[in-house]
C-alpha cells in the first residue's frame, strides 16, 4: 500500500512542473507524501507482525521447556 499513491503523486508533481501549474504540483507533492506515509506504515505493520510471530515461537518454546521439568 502507498506505492501506487506515491507514484500518482510523482506524476502529478511532474505534470504540474511541466505545465507550470503550482496547484497541481502541490497536490502531487501532498499525494506523494501521503503514499510514502502509507508505505512506511505498511512496512512497520509487517515488521511488527514478524516480531509477534517470533515472540509467540519463543513463548511456545518456553512452555515446552517448562512442561518437561
Amino acid at each position: 500500500m502507498g506505492v501506487f499513491e506515491e507514484a500518482k503523486g510523482k506524476v502529478k508533481e511532474a505534470v504540474g512542473d511541466v505545465t507550470d501549474n503550482p496547484d497541481l504540483k502541490e497536490e502531487g507533492q501532498a499525494q506523494k507524501d501521503k503514499g510514502q506515509a502509507e508505505r512506511e506504515a505498511t512496512e512497520a505493520r509487517a515488521k511488527a507482525k514478524g516480531h509477534e510471530a517470533k515472540a509467540k515461537e519463543k513463548e511456545l518454546e518456553q512452555r515446552a521447556a517448562e512442561s518437561t521439568k
